[in-house]
């Protein structure tokens, strides 16, 4: 028994060639990634800056675009605003009521006696039964307002606009009209009239003034038939 263990020892090979592994093995169903140099990874991983100038053509886009914008949503709401403010508003008078409302507005009964009104707009407005006893109305407009019972005695009305304007029943007694305007269908029915001196009238306008013209007024000493050219 201990011959054939010597026997079969000393058969087999010292060195077992398969029981080392190979210096280079062969590698089989097994794929791998191709590599690339650093650089190009660091380059596709790494974005690329904007170009200077590419980068001031979309600042100077987007500002241009933000004008717009601007001045779009300025244009509606300055369009908006017109639409919704009552017209009369848009309207001022001037002098010391220059930031009151006097066109276009209902005025009947308001006292305006001794007050500064130099070139006040009271344009379209009622004035029936208003109050302007020793007013300074010098340039101020009456053009087609109304009125019908007003108190203009001892006013100062040189160079007022009475044009188409309703005054009817209007105390004008030593008021002073001197070059104000009275064209068109200005009516004068009823009124204690005083100097119209350099008022342009219609002539059915002058027949009738003159029909009742009278007196002196008393602070300019001119007679009422005299100013207006009567026969």
């Amino acid at each position: 028994m201990a011959l054939l263990n010597v026997s079969m020892s000393s058969k087999l090979p010292t060195k077992l060639p398969h029981l080392h592994p190979h210096p280079h093995p062969p590698h089989h169903n097994h794929f791998s990634l191709p590599s690339y140099p650093a650089p190009h990874l660091a380059t596709l991983r790494t974005p690329r800056p904007p170009h200077p100038l590419l980068e001031i053509s979309r600042t100077s886009l987007f500002s241009s675009v933000l004008q717009s914008v601007s001045n779009a949503s300025l244009l509606a709401l300055l369009s908006a605003s017109l639409l919704v403010v009552d017209p009369a508003l848009a309207f001022k008078g001037g002098g010391p009521y220059g930031s009151e409302v006097t066109r276009g507005q209902d005025l009947t009964g308001k006292d305006f006696s001794g007050k500064t009104l130099i070139k006040q707009d009271f344009k379209t407005s009622i004035l029936r039964q208003a109050k302007f006893k020793g007013a300074n109305l010098l340039g101020a407009s009456f053009f087609d307002a109304d009125l019908t019972g007003a108190d203009l005695s001892d006013a100062d009305l040189r160079g007022a606009d009475f044009s188409l304007a309703n005054v009817a029943k209007v105390n004008l007694s030593n008021a002073n009209l001197e070059g104000a305007l009275a064209t068109g269908n200005t009516s004068f029915k009823g009124s204690i009239i005083t100097d119209f001196t350099d008022v342009p009238l219609r002539d059915d306008q002058r027949e009738y003034l003159c029909k009742i013209a009278d007196g002196v007024n008393s602070k300019t000493g001119n007679a009422t038939r005299d100013t207006l050219l009567c026969n």
